[in-house]
């Protein structure tokens, strides 16, 4: 009889490069990654045609790629997949977009938990672009709205992920959302 093999073994077999590992990850955490996917695309336009479980897949094949990964934990493999995603969804907006910026680009809404634009849409691309910037000078913030914004992480969790006290999080998100909402407005006035 095979004796289930637990999430934190599994991170093990990651570190020394397991191709295994990553699937039997993806299986374990399906509904999570699955959740995870369905949160994005609910923040898609109406009629966008990745799937949930395209979504789960994709990211699954690009974190079977991931080799300069130091894997900590369940919530940083759930992070990476966060960021996976996004990157997905970016090139997939990209691919599909609108030759004039702005028309036909998915629009991603910064809910209550990372009201980063107080309410207001803004495209992926656009989002995209504004976390680059801000990675530039302060990647831990970056990393921060990704766990937070794209992963769907709580504090508690951002700050298991990242290494730092509760208090660190809290206020490198609000500081993190107040520079996104600024260069969302300043791309959106360039645009108007």
């Amino acid at each position: 009889m095979d004796t289930p093999i637990d999430v934190n073994t599994l991170m093990g077999e990651l570190d020394v490069g397991s191709d295994k590992a990553v699937a039997e990850l993806v299986v374990l955490l399906y509904s999570e990654l699955h959740s995870l996917a369905s949160r994005y695309l609910r923040r898609e336009r109406s009629d966008h045609t990745l799937q949930t479980t395209a979504l789960v897949h994709e990211a699954y094949l690009r974190l079977s790629n991931q080799r300069e990964v130091r894997w900590r934990n369940k919530e940083q493999f759930l992070g990476v997949a966060a960021q996976l995603m996004r990157r997905i969804l970016v090139d997939y907006s990209r691919g599909h977009g609108a030759k004039k910026r702005g028309k036909g680009f998915e629009k991603v809404f910064l809910d209550e938990a990372a009201s980063v634009s107080k309410g207001k849409a803004a495209d992926v691309v656009a989002l995209d672009e504004a976390l680059t910037r801000l990675a530039e000078f302060d990647p831990q913030q970056a990393h921060l709205v990704e766990l937070r914004f794209f992963g769907g992480l709580d504090i508690d969790e951002s700050a298991g992920v990242l290494g730092v006290s509760r208090t660190t999080v809290k206020r490198n998100w609000n500081v993190a959302k107040a520079w996104l909402a600024r260069e969302l407005r300043k791309g959106d006035e360039k645009h108007a």
